[in-house]
C-alpha cells in the first residue's frame, strides 16, 4: 500500500475533463476525486468515506477501477499500490412482507 503523506504530488489544477460523472451511483465526478487526494484523501478507503465513491447501489462493482486509477494518477503511483476498499455485494432494499411471507412459507 503506497500511502506516503509526505510525498509532494503537487497543487490541485483543474482539467477540462474534471466534470465527468466517475462514480454514477452517488454522483461523484474526477475533479472531486482528484481533489479530495490533494486534500490528504490517499487510501481508497479514505476516498470512499470523504466523497462516498463506491458506496451506492453497485458498491463500486462499476467504479472502483477507475476511482483507484485516478488516485494512483494523482499519487504518481502505479494502480497495484493502492490497496482496494472493502467490497460489499449490490444489495436492495426488502419490504419485511416479503421476508415474512418466506418465514411462512418455509414453515408450511
Amino acid at each position: 500500500m503506497m500511502n506516503d503523506r509526505s510525498r509532494d504530488i503537487g497543487p490541485f489544477e483543474v482539467r477540462p475533463d474534471d466534470d465527468m460523472i466517475i462514480c454514477r451511483c452517488e454522483e461523484i465526478t474526477k475533479g472531486e476525486i482528484r481533489r479530495a487526494v490533494h486534500d490528504g484523501m490517499f487510501t481508497m478507503q479514505e476516498i470512499r468515506r470523504y466523497l462516498r465513491a463506491g458506496m451506492g447501489l453497485c458498491q463500486g462493482q462499476t467504479c472502483a477501477r477507475i476511482v483507484k486509477s485516478i488516485v494512483a494518477s494523482e499519487q504518481k503511483v502505479s494502480p497495484a499500490t493502492i490497496t482496494p476498499a472493502t467490497s460489499r455485494g449490490p444489495i436492495r432494499p426488502t419490504e419485511m412482507s416479503i421476508l415474512a411471507n418466506e418465514v411462512l412459507e418455509e414453515a408450511i
